[in-house]
């Protein structure tokens, strides 16, 4: 028997919040307030989703992330039920507002993303895309396959398998020429930046960082003892001249050189050779993140910094968090041959910090060719979704902002028109379930302009992409 909280159950397709995300909240809410007690039977997702008039997938993700959290329990063909050992809530009165301040009301922070995706959050790939059972079927034979010596400890810089993997998918699709050793796979973009600088750099070494840039890189060399230094970013990226005349002495430069982030531009040839230029005068290293170049729209994707590295001083740095998913906290680092001995040893002492399960997945993935399948059906999905996104913001928005163009990528940057201005657009829009940023908050010390940055890759409909620019630009409408 359905419980009677769920047979009045209803979903409201002009919120901006996603239909899986409203089922998240109401069952949620249900569960705090007592309305759903624990032990409760939950209907079947074939049930509910017929119920509601949704798709199997919209209410089945809504269940998981309860799951997830500890509020339902999953037991196979018995059913899905209120967990018997429910978390801690806080009260909630009748009218079902916390006295707890949403999750949604807080500030973004860049080092610690919510866990439930919400509309146009950054750095996350189309999820509804990617191929769950294929990716289920790679690691259940790899677990059924497992031997005694797989329960080992595992290589302290990645499974050999893997790292071949990458060194022939960067060979053929990057240009990179590197030997498996070279290769060496850690726990995400922090561990991977932390690791570069304890093995090359000494305390108060300066760094040059892009200015606007990445937020979470300027306090994670900060903790890590070394000074950021903010170099300026024009249409050209980064300001080599610039970062020489404000820090000559610097031991490494962070650039995003093919797709710079936030603003999508593109490191000119001239300044590729100037960079390649003073870190060989200076004796200095370049750490090239190549965060998101496999997505672009139209023609292959531009070559890497390092392709050009003749004299052996770029580390070449990619994630798997936006070409597969961020669950898999897996980095991976392409140093110079003469650094590979340098790395091998402070491997030893940190460890991969990869779950080698998951790192044997990824490298049968690869072997196996369905991640170059998985790239090749991306490019043009989210070509579709960013232009969908485009056509919104300008139907609605037009007579605020303009959608800045780009060949590539998983978010757009709108630049704001005079007069508005973008950070406390950003913070009411993240009080309204929004995850929009504000490009101030990723500038330094020079001008940026005005702009919200705002990602498109989880937009699976139009009709989705038209409702989450809708409630932004009531936002607009009240602001200005």
């Amino acid at each position: 028997m359905m419980p009677s909280f769920l047979t009045s159950l209803r979903l409201d397709n002009r919120l901006a919040e996603p239909l899986y995300r409203q089922i998240y909240l109401r069952i949620k809410d249900a569960i705090a307030q007592g309305s759903l007690a624990a032990g409760s039977r939950l209907p079947s997702v074939r049930g509910l989703a017929s119920d509601l008039g949704v798709a199997r997938a919209t209410v089945e993700s809504a269940y998981a992330q309860l799951i997830a959290e500890g509020f339902l329990q999953s037991r196979g063909q018995a059913g899905t039920y209120v967990s018997p050992q429910l978390p801690q809530l806080p009260h909630v009165p009748p009218g079902g507002v916390s006295a707890a301040p949403p999750l949604a009301a807080m500030a973004p922070d860049p080092l610690q993303p919510q866990g439930m995706l919400q509309p146009f959050q950054l750095g996350v790939p189309a999820l509804d895309a990617f191929p769950r059972a294929l990716w289920q079927r790679i690691v259940a034979r790899q677990l059924r396959g497992s031997t005694v010596a797989s329960l080992a400890l595992p290589p302290a810089g990645g499974l050999p398998e893997l790292r071949e993997a990458i060194a022939h998918y960067l060979h053929l699709s990057r240009g990179i020429s590197c030997r498996p050793e070279q290769v060496f796979l850690c726990a995400g973009y922090p561990a991977l930046l932390d690791w570069v600088v304890e093995t090359l750099l000494h305390a108060g070494d300066a760094v040059w960082i892009e200015d606007p840039g990445y937020p979470a890189t300027r306090p994670l060399l900060r903790a890590a003892g070394v000074r950021p230094i903010a170099v300026p970013v024009d249409e050209q990226g980064m300001d080599v001249a610039a970062g020489m005349l404000t820090a000559p002495e610097a031991r490494l430069a962070v650039v995003t050189p093919t797709h710079q982030s936030p603003l999508g531009v593109t490191l000119s040839l001239a300044r590729r050779m100037a960079l390649l230029d003073w870190a060989q005068q200076r004796r200095a290293w370049i750490l090239e993140d190549d965060y998101d170049s496999e997505f672009r729209y139209h023609g292959r994707p531009l070559p890497p910094l390092k392709s050009l590295d003749v004299q052996g001083r770029v580390l070449y740095a990619g994630t798997f968090s936006k070409t597969l998913f961020p669950a898999l906290r897996m980095a991976y680092l392409v140093v110079p041959a003469g650094l590979t001995e340098a790395f091998a040893r402070s491997s030893r002492l940190r460890g991969c910090g990869c779950p080698p399960l998951l790192q044997a997945g990824v490298a049968n993935f690869i072997r196996q060719g369905h991640f170059y399948r998985h790239l090749k059906r991306m490019r043009p999905l989210y070509r579709q979704r960013r232009e969908w996104l485009t056509q919104a913001l300008e139907r609605q928005l037009g007579t605020w902002l303009t959608a800045v163009p780009q060949q590539g990528g998983i978010q757009l940057l709108a630049r704001l028109r005079d007069g508005v201005a973008d950070t406390p657009l950003a913070a009411q829009a993240w009080q309204q379930g929004l995850a929009v940023q504000a490009l101030s908050d990723w500038r330094i010390d020079h001008p940026a302009g005005q702009g919200l940055l705002l990602g498109f890759a989880n937009f699976s409909r139009r009709e989705e992409t038209e409702r989450a620019v809708q409630g932004l630009a009531q936002l607009f409408k009240r602001t200005n």
